[in-house]
């Protein structure tokens, strides 16, 4: 892999890791969720007009994805609300390429190997770890649930892609999804909620956000997407990091170990 592009993704981890933390860390993880989406979209849109090329054929993938992002988020919230960021992090993002693997085998029969088959069983091993061998599931089904999201989206948008440029397309996707998210808590909670949130935390995260997706594409012009795919997971045991540093989490050393194998699970899925 490049140094340059080797680079570039591991900035897109540090940047995909902080902003999560920056989420988790608000006292109302909802209606930071609804600003940073509104906040994303107003960053995306200048870079998004100048790269314009979408044709009518992306519709129907924007919308399915649009409709699995607005249920990642919802998810999201939810996990955040029961769980830690160390345990909600790997569990979501560890448990996305294996179910994605499994669709694409499912569905499309293709074979797995024996590499792929590997990785699945340490992201296994790993989401028991970061559980916690003695503590329940909750907040776990949900953030498995954020996987399936990921996993959902991942397989619409690889097809979506070939019929628009990335960050239009990015663009039509979180559109409609901030524009429920934000009257939804508007009229839930109130429009103070939102005005509280507007603050530079809330900023910083939408800038990282759309930072981590610049980067990676900019690194996948550089190295083969196995590779990326791979390294990209370090945010797995950043978060943990980021975690324990900034809010506060007890990270020991049997979560940290969790974190580690989720990665590498990932890491062999996709170079397999």
């Amino acid at each position: 892999m490049p140094a340059d592009a080797l680079a570039l993704t591991l900035a897109a981890a540090v940047l995909h890791a902080a902003w999560n933390v920056l989420l988790r860390g608000s006292d109302d993880v909802e209606a930071r969720t609804a600003v940073v989406l509104a906040l994303s979209v107003l960053l995306f849109a200048p870079v998004a007009a100048a790269t314009w090329s979408v044709s009518r054929a992306a519709a129907p993938y924007v919308a399915a994805s649009a409709a699995l992002e607005g249920a990642y988020f919802a998810f999201l919230v939810a996990a955040y609300r029961r769980r830690e960021l160390s345990v909600v992090y790997p569990v979501a993002r560890g448990s996305a390429p294996p179910l994605v693997l499994l669709g694409t085998a499912l569905v499309l029969g293709r074979h797995v190997s024996a590499g792929a088959a590997a990785g699945v069983c340490l992201v296994g091993i790993g989401v028991v770890l970061v559980r916690g061998v003695r503590r329940g599931a909750e907040g776990v089904l949900v953030a498995l649930a954020v996987g399936c999201a990921i996993a959902g989206y991942t397989l619409v948008d690889k097809d979506g892609l070939r019929h628009a440029a990335a960050l239009p397309y990015l663009e039509l996707v979180l559109a409609p999804v901030a524009l429920v998210a934000v009257p939804a808590v508007a009229l839930r909670r109130g429009v103070g909620a939102l005005r509280a949130e507007l603050r530079p935390a809330a900023v910083l995260t939408a800038a990282a956000s759309f930072g981590a997706y610049a980067l990676v594409l900019a690194a996948l012009r550089l190295a083969p997407a196995p590779d990326v795919a791979a390294v990209r997971e370090t945010s797995v045991v950043l978060a943990a990091l980021l975690a324990a540093l900034f809010l506060r989490e007890r990270v020991g050393l049997e979560r940290l170990a969790g974190a580690v194998t989720v990665a590498g699970g990932v890491a062999l899925i996709a170079l397999s």
